[in-house]
């Protein structure tokens, strides 16, 4: 989440209007991610949060991520359902940027998870998977390895300006990615990017799975994998065993992984380390200096790569430390 559009007292004002949720009292941009413009918006009625969506959501994928929330919700997940106006629109435009107004949930992102939260986060996944087998849109995964290439390629020489060593190890994983990676593999509407700013607790209980506008359809075992990719490490980049496993064995209760698919996760772990570099490394050389927005460091997911080639299969039968 983020603010690249600004919006005036006023503008906010009509927009609330639209809507059958009072009068507007207050909103504040929300100054965290890096794909669409946000506001808390507060009215007389409750809270819900706005979106705007910017350069990375095209406007014709809208009815299928606010289709989703909607379908999820009702499954009993818990996922905010979109706020349709009084016309009954789930989204608006202005200025030619589409605008959604959503349900907002109660809840604390984690930074540091107990072994406990991971297991709910783990079973949580799996619940929106299964809840999602009966859902009809299909979306293709934009962010797949063929946009992996593309914004690393976009990168260029220039990835050299984040560290020396990242264009080698870039050419060097594409490829063992692009050799390895499975097409056969159990698939369904994946959230793809479940990082722990986009899950709401309240203690160990997962109160929300929000920010779906990664959505698609693509293989279930590689939407585990991002998520242990974002869960499992410290700080400090060190690796996390006990969350890491909790994660994995909260997804397994309530979805048994296939054998194939559990021997694929150390590749499905690399391949999740390259998406987030990749766009990592993009946002960190082109996004706007006067953008309201936190540049997120691609090393990180450089290093987490590094740590899943050499330890991803020990991580995966719990054996790592």
């Amino acid at each position: 989440m983020a603010v690249y559009t600004h919006l005036t007292a006023d503008d906010l004002a009509g927009l609330i209007a639209e809507y059958d949720v009072g009068e507007l009292v207050s909103a504040k941009g929300i100054a965290e991610g890096v794909s669409n413009s946000n506001w808390l918006v507060e009215t007389t009625a409750g809270r819900f949060i706005l979106t705007m969506y910017e350069h990375r959501v095209d406007a014709a994928d809208l009815p299928f991520f606010l289709g989703l929330l909607d379908h999820l919700s009702a499954k009993g997940s818990p996922v905010p359902r979109t706020i349709h106006d009084r016309a009954g629109a789930a989204f608006r435009t202005i200025d030619g940027k589409a605008v959604a107004l959503i349900e907002f949930l109660p809840g604390v992102s984690i930074d540091t998870p107990r072994p406990a939260q991971a297991r709910a986060v783990g079973e949580a996944l799996a619940g929106i998977h299964l809840a999602a087998a009966d859902f009809p849109g299909e979306r293709e995964n934009a962010m797949g390895l063929a946009a992996w290439r593309k914004l690393l390629g976009d990168c260029g020489k220039r990835l050299a300006e984040i560290d020396a060593g990242l264009p080698d190890l870039v050419a060097r994983e594409l490829e063992f990615l692009e050799t390895r990676w499975p097409d056969d593999l159990p698939r369904s509407v994946i959230h793809a990017d479940l990082f722990p700013d986009n899950v709401l607790m309240l203690g160990n209980r997962v109160s929300g799975l929000i920010d779906f506008y990664f959505a698609c359809t693509d293989i279930m075992a590689y939407d585990l994998a991002v998520t242990h990719a974002a869960w499992s490490f410290a700080a400090d980049g060190s690796y996390r065993a006990g969350v890491g496993d909790a994660l994995v064995a909260g997804y397994d209760s309530r979805r048994p992984l296939p054998d194939v698919a559990r021997a694929a996760l150390p590749v499905l772990a690399r391949g999740a380390c390259m998406r987030f570099l990749a766009s990592r490394a993009y946002d960190w050389l082109h996004t706007p200096a006067d953008a309201l927005v936190t540049r997120k460091d691609p090393l990180v997911f450089a290093r987490r790569l590094s740590f899943y080639e050499a330890e991803g299969e020990k991580v995966f039968r719990g054996q790592a430390a």
